[in-house]
Formats: structure tokens, C-alpha cells, sequence
């Protein structure tokens, strides 16, 4: 029985395997694009700070292994406490799933040839697999839950939709060691220990949801609002609200031990804080924190940077689904509809609220344990309907699919086109037609223009200048061509003006500019908001009118030469001066510029 969505689940499952290990093996990278990277080092600095270092308070081994194994820049696993000892940043729910998976890495490091430190290929390998599988087992459990209520068929169409168009893919075959897919598998635990304790009331499945409710709130704080699961689960109706009212009045030992488990797991990372800075309660995060008055949601959920029905589109039918999700499942929807509208709210109440390095809205991924019956139940709508439903059905989800499957193969190809925490509409869209390019990328992270002309005719130099006659923020050391460059720096941040009064039959929008300049970073500033910018300006009585951009480190290395053009459409709103200058974007890193030409393109 159910062949349509086993098939399904194998498919999916091999999916997201095979991306994993053929596409992008990443327990195979090093340094920053490692498994134990980022924000992974830091939930995992538990581990190795107990069982190898024993060091707990002051975390001293993280300076030996950043500088080996390169996992973050600096220590950004923690933070120096008042009482003189280092607090890890994330809580310790993540590392905990991760101990079986350490454990065995540890086992067997050395007798591999490996050094046992915790960060070497074996932990990383460890690690990555353990992901993987836990990945597959999540998968299992949410085709389980949406059996319960849908049928194979809407099932199957539903986990071929939530791997194939969402970043559900991303975040269980290239980020799979992050708390999101772990958290999705354990999501889908609770979903199904819920319908089974309410179908048969028993201490082990109590036990169970307790765990499970405390081990997602000890892995990121705010899923305890995974709580609202089992007690609302099924509550359809104020009479369903008042049975399950009672069903707790005479189940007080199976609720007295899921409050037990639940807050015993809480009780260990309160015992850590009390045990490294003497408080039984530390705020971790430092400056970062909540707005709960001005959610972000407009920007969660449709932003170029990080938005989630952006980059997974197909999730589109899931908010539609809610209201469907009434008819088909009335005693669903009103615990789905308030968790999922809750979780959003929490989700975009964040001040960071596009999450840091995030393809869409990563913070969304374990609640799709939830959002798939939404989905389920358009799907559903939409099979029943014949023809016409398959038909629009395949429709929405094969472009829908493809943009997920593509701004993933983006973000993990050489020179892909996704840029994380700089995405803008300009380069989103583009990046959608297969000839843009690595150099387009660059120009549209900055600025939305690309002059597309091909050999453009009648240029026409407006200016010219190799600074040799400057006395202004220029140098003679190590020059780039002739006797002087200008230099910036953390002392000099800009350069002098150049301005320009354009002939008025130029003053429309079929004409360009390009800007020309030459440019060589000693060393280069990696840091995308500190690079040097070249800014063309267009102004009227002193009121600017227009502005265009480009930061140029983006395009060499450390000594490498380089010359680079920023192109400007003029505008047609009145404006009666160009200026031209460099800003060394508050950056403290060296960088000089020579041989700047601006001229005029167009027909």
C-alpha cells in the first residue's frame, strides 16, 4: 500500500543524497566552507571543549584550531563574559544531536591516521553523514504524518514538492550539519508521537513529546513553540478544546513526566551557564535580539536578499492551502494556521531577519514539518479537480521548481551567481537567464544597470586623468603606471572630486557613461561593505539626483592589477553636474588607483 509516496521518498531521498555526494561533497572542503564552519563550529564547540580540551570556560583550544582549520576568521563561537570566562553564543540542543556522530569520529580518528582535535577529516565526515541520515529519517516521519490524513497520491506530489521546490534541498544537502534540517526531522518526531499519544495515551509517548518539545527549545530558543503541537494538535472546534481539557485533567502523571523531560533538557544548559559564569540565566547573543512592535515580514517573506517565498516559490500553494486545510481537515486547522502564523511572526520579529549567509529564509526550513499539510491539502485540491487541477498543478510547480533548483545549483557552483546577504532584484532576475555572467554579477551586486549594447559606437572621452599632476591623497611608491597613483587608505577615505558639466543634447537616458579606472589592493579587503567604491554622482543645485556604484575588490586579489568600468545610464530628470570619486567604504586597507577615463557611450 502507499507505493506512490514510498517511491516518492526514495526519490527525494536519493536526491538530496546524491547532491550531497556527487555535487557538492562538502565534508570534503576546508577552512570557511567546511562542514564545522560558521555558526556549525559553534553549536559543536560543546563537544570538544568537554571531551577533548576540557575546557569549558575559557574554550582556549579555538585559537589553536581557527588557526589551522580556519572554520570562522576569529573566535565567533562566543563571547567574553563579565565573570572573565568565554560563553558560547548558540545553546547546546545542536551539539547533543551531534555526540553520537562525534563519538564516533573521535573512536576512530586516530586509528585512521587523523589527529583526534575535533575538527580534523573524520569529524567532518562524521558529521556530514550523520546529517544526511537524519535528513532521510525526517523525510520518513512527515510522508508518515501527511498518511494520516491525506492520501498516497497528494503525498507523494508533496515530498517530490518540498525537496525539489524549497530550500528544504539546500539545507539537508549542503547545509545539513545547520540546526534546520535537524530540527525539521525533529518536528515530524513530535507531529507523529502526538497523534500517537492521543490515540492511545501512554507515559512513553508523553515522555516522548517532552524530549522532544525541550531538545528543539535547547537547540534554538524559540521553537518552544513547538509546544502548541501537542497541546492543540486535533483541536478543531471548542468542544474538541474542551475534551482535550479534560483528557489532561485525568492524564496528570503522562503530563507531569512530559513537563519533566521537557525541562530536564533545559536544566542542562542552565547548568553550563551556572558552571562558566556563575548565572543560571545568560543572554547570549550579545546586541542581537528581537522587534517585536516592527517585524520584518514583508522582507521574510519577499525580499531579494533572503526572502522565502522568493527562492521557494512552490510555498505559495502552502499559504493558499491554509484556508483549503479547513474543509479538507477541520480539526487541523486551526492549531496549523496559529503555529504557522506564530512562527512567521517570531521568524521576522528578528533584527538580523535575514538570518546571515541564508538561501531564502533558512530560519523557515523546520517548520515546513508543519506548512507540508497546507500543501497537502492544495494538492489535494487540486488532483480532485481532474484534468484542469494536474494540469495547473504542473504548471506552477515545474517553473517553481526550477527556480529553487537553480538558485540552489547557483549558490554552490565556481563562480556561482547567488551571492549570499547581497541578493538585490537587479541580479535575482538576471540571474535567472543562463548567459549572465561571474563579471555581470559583480556590476549588479552594486548597482541594477549593464549597459547592453555590443561595440558601442561613437565614444566620446570626456575626461582623462593618471593622477601625475595631482597633489592630493597620491603617492609615488610602487605607482601603477608613470610616477604617481592615488592612494586610499584608512587615513585618506576619499579621494578628490572630479566634476563634470555634460553638454545639455546629452541629458537624456539613451546616453551612458563609463568610467574607467585601474586599480591594484595591498592587501585586498574581503569585507564587501569596507571596499573601496567608485561613485558616479549626478546632481542638480547640489541635491543629488542620481548615484551609481561599484565596489572594486570585488574584482582582484591581494597585488593583483586590475581594470574595471562602472557603466551609468544619464538620467533624464534635470541635473547640472557629474562628479566622479573614490570611497574607501571606512575600510583600513591600502588600495591604489590609476589611469581613470570617463566617457560617453551610446547612438
Amino acid at each position: 500500500m502507499n507505493k506512490l509516496s514510498l517511491l516518492a521518498f526514495w526519490v527525494a531521498s536519493c536526491l538530496i543524497t546524491c547532491t550531497a555526494v556527487f555535487f557538492y561533497p562538502k565534508w570534503e572542503k576546508e577552512y570557511d566552507e567546511a562542514i564545522l564552519s560558521w555558526d556549525v563550529s559553534g553549536y559543536y564547540a560543546y563537544l570538544p571543549a568537554a571531551f577533548i580540551y576540557r575546557d569549558l570556560k575559557e574554550a582556549a583550544f579555538l585559537d589553536p584550531v581557527i588557526q589551522q582549520y580556519k572554520p570562522t576568521p576569529a573566535r565567533m563561537q562566543g563571547f567574553e563574559h563579565p565573570s572573565g570566562h568565554f560563553v558560547l553564543k548558540y545553546s547546546m540542543g545542536q551539539a547533543l544531536q551531534y555526540l553520537p556522530w562525534f563519538l564516533c569520529a573521535h573512536v576512530l580518528a586516530e586509528p585512521l591516521g587523523y589527529p583526534a582535535d575535533g575538527f580534523s577529516k573524520p569529524y567532518q565526515y562524521a558529521i556530514g553523514w550523520g546529517s544526511l541520515l537524519v535528513a532521510i529519517i525526517g523525510l520518513w516521519f512527515a510522508r508518515r504524518n501527511l498518511l494520516e490524513y491525506f492520501s498516497d497520491r497528494a503525498t507523494a506530489i508533496v515530498l517530490l514538492l518540498l525537496v525539489a521546490g524549497t530550500n528544504y534541498l539546500n539545507y539537508t544537502a549542503f547545509d545539513g550539519a545547520m540546526t534546520h534540517n535537524w530540527l525539521f526531522t525533529a518536528y515530524s518526531l513530535l507531529i507523529f508521537s502526538t497523534i500517537k499519544f492521543y490515540r492511545q495515551p501512554s507515559v512513553r509517548w508523553a515522555a516522548a513529546i517532552g524530549l522532544l518539545v525541550g531538545w528543539m527549545t535547547l537547540t534554538r530558543p524559540t521553537e518552544i513553540v513547538s509546544v502548541l503541537i501537542p497541546f492543540f494538535w486535533g483541536v478543531g472546534n471548542w468542544q474538541a478544546l474542551r475534551e482535550r481539557l479534560r483528557l489532561f485533567s485525568v492524564s496528570r502523571v503522562q503530563l507531569g513526566i512530559a513537563l519533566l523531560c521537557g525541562g530536564g533538557m533545559l536544566l542542562l544548559q542552565m547548568a553550563y551557564w551556572k558552571y562558566v559564569a556563575g548565572e543560571w540565566i545568560v543572554y547570549s547573543y550579545e546586541d542581537q535580539g528581537f522587534n517585536w512592535l516592527r517585524p520584518h515580514i514583508v522582507s521574510v517573506l519577499f525580499s531579494y536578499k533572503a526572502g522565502w517565498l522568493t527562492y521557494s516559490p512552490i510555498l505559495f500553494l502552502a499559504l493558499a492551502g491554509l484556508f483549503l486545510l479547513k474543509k479538507q481537515q477541520p480539526s487541523l486547522f486551526p492549531p496549523i494556521f496559529f503555529f504557522c502564523l506564530l512562527f512567521l511572526y517570531i521568524t521576522s520579529a528578528w533584527n538580523i531577519w535575514w538570518y546571515g549567509g541564508s538561501l531564502g529564509m533558512r530560519a523557515m526550513v523546520q517548520s515546513y514539518a508543519v506548512w507540508i499539510f497546507p500543501l497537502a491539502a492544495f494538492v489535494n485540491w487540486l488532483i480532485i479537480k481532474g484534468a484542469w487541477g494536474k494540469i495547473t498543478l504542473l504548471f506552477i510547480a515545474i517553473p517553481a521548481c526550477w527556480i529553487n533548483l537553480w538558485w540552489t545549483y547557483q549558490a554552490h557552483r565556481p563562480q556561482g551567481l547567488f551571492v549570499t546577504e547581497q541578493m538585490n532584484k537587479s541580479l535575482y532576475w538576471r540571474g535567472l537567464d543562463p548567459r549572465t555572467s561571474a563579471q555581470d554579477v559583480n556590476r549588479l551586486l552594486d548597482n541594477a544597470e549593464i549597459y547592453d549594447g555590443n561595440n558601442p559606437k561613437n565614444l566620446e572621452t570626456l575626461f582623462q586623468t593618471g593622477f601625475e599632476n595631482d597633489t592630493v591623497a597620491v603617492t609615488t611608491e610602487r605607482p601603477i603606471s608613470g610616477q604617481r597613483s592615488l592612494r586610499l587608505s584608512g587615513d585618506i577615505q576619499f579621494s578628490p572630486e572630479i566634476n563634470l558639466e555634460l553638454p545639455s543634447e546629452y541629458h537624456t537616458s539613451k546616453y551612458w557613461l563609463r568610467t574607467t579606472v585601474t586599480f591594484r589592493a595591498e592587501p585586498k579587503e574581503w569585507e564587501w561593505w569596507l571596499m573601496t567604491q567608485m561613485i558616479v554622482r549626478f546632481s542638480a543645485g547640489g541635491e543629488k539626483v542620481k548615484d551609481n556604484m561599484l565596489r572594486l575588490q570585488r574584482y582582484a586579489d591581494t597585488g593583483i592589477t586590475k581594470t574595471v568600468y562602472l557603466d551609468t545610464q544619464i538620467p533624464d530628470r534635470y541635473f547640472d553636474k557629474v562628479t566622479v570619486f573614490f570611497w574607501n567604504g571606512e575600510g583600513q586597507k591600502a588600495i591604489w588607483l590609476d589611469d581613470l577615463t570617463i566617457e560617453r557611450l551610446g547612438d
